[in-house]
This record gives structure tokens, sequence and C-alpha cells, in this order.
């Protein structure tokens, strides 16, 4: 049973150096600072380095053994304030 999730973003050496956008990774932790899952962002070069954080992407959620737990999708919107139909979601 898990009670608290704590993510953790991996940093990519590249991104640092070169400031060029990679594919995010994360750890997922409990609250013992134990890693349960992996997610792993899966885009491609272009449209991560054109649309930054307003980007469309596919997550993957995997256990410690393997197996996908769950996908998270964002399709691309518009991120503008005058067309409230169209902002993110997950």
């Amino acid at each position: 049973q898990i009670d608290q999730i704590l993510i953790h973003q991996q940093i990519e050496l590249l991104e640092i150096l070169v400031g060029f956008e990679t594919n995010n990774k994360y750890e997922l932790k409990n609250a013992l600072g134990q890693r349960v899952y992996f997610a792993a962002e899966n885009t491609d070069c272009l449209t991560r380095n054109c649309c930054g954080s307003l980007r469309p992407f596919t997550i993957r959620i995997i256990d410690n053994l393997g197996r996908e737990v769950i996908t998270l999708q964002r399709p691309l919107r518009c991120s503008s304030c005058c067309c409230p139909c169209c902002l993110q979601e997950v």
C-alpha cells in the first residue's frame, strides 16, 4: 500500500551541457524514498525542442518488474486564455 508518491525527474547531462531537450524520465518513490515506479516520456526530438513545455507527450509508468501500469497521453492543444475550450489536458 502506498500512501504518498514523490516524483523525481532524472537530470540528463546532455540537457545541462547543451540545453538540448531530451525525453524526460522520472522515478516515483514512496514516503521512505524507495522507487516503486519509473516513468518515461516518449516524444520526438523536433516536438520537444520546438513546443517546449506545451508539447504533446506520452508517458508510460512502469513498475519495478518492468510491467506497464498506466499510460498518460497529452495531445497538442492551444494554451491561449482566449480559447478556454482548448487548454491542456492529460
